[in-house]
């Protein structure tokens, strides 16, 4: 029997970790919310640019360690054992707030395909975009959303699309 990855050991060095970009304490990596950022940029701009609806349509729900397969991501075999590392409550909220955010996403997709563009620019800005930011927070290790620093949290916004 192996033992279980530990963060800041072997593999999963904190000079690993910072070279994959995967938070040090977390175990997660902001790259992961490049699959959300998009789609939520798309939807922010949807009312002024219609022609954008067939690329939010064409979004689907990606697993985790699938997105770092998917995407090529150069520390992808770094990041996907970090999560087998992620604290055990901290693997679970986050999770929630995935499944929270593919299902609100698909609520979106949803009013867009019946016309309702403005209901699914509603969503964004208020169902799906609080979300995202509880999303940046858990991968700082934030499980509680009381003293969040939106400062941090933009940063890891600007780090999640051009990290």
């Amino acid at each position: 029997m192996t033992d279980a990855p530990i963060l800041g050991e072997g593999a999963l060095s904190a000079e690993a970790l910072a070279a994959a970009n995967v938070h040090p304490e977390s175990g997660l990596a902001t790259d992961y919310l490049n699959h959300f950022n998009e789609v939520v940029m798309l939807l922010e701009m949807i009312g002024d640019m219609p022609e954008m609806a067939d690329d939010i349509l064409d979004w689907k729900p990606c697993p985790y360690e699938a997105h770092f397969v998917r995407t090529g991501y150069a520390g992808a075999d770094t990041v996907i054992g970090a999560y087998a590392a992620v604290p055990h409550a901290l693997k679970a909220h986050f999770q929630t707030i995935i499944t929270a955010l593919d299902d609100a996403l698909g609520e979106a997709q949803d009013k867009l395909r019946a016309e309702d563009v403005m209901g699914a620019v509603t969503l964004a800005a208020q169902d799906i975009a609080p979300l995202l930011a509880a999303a940046r927070a858990a991968v700082h290790g934030r499980i509680e959303g009381d003293g969040i620093d939106e400062s941090q949290a933009d940063q890891a916004e600007v780090d999640a699309l051009f990290g």
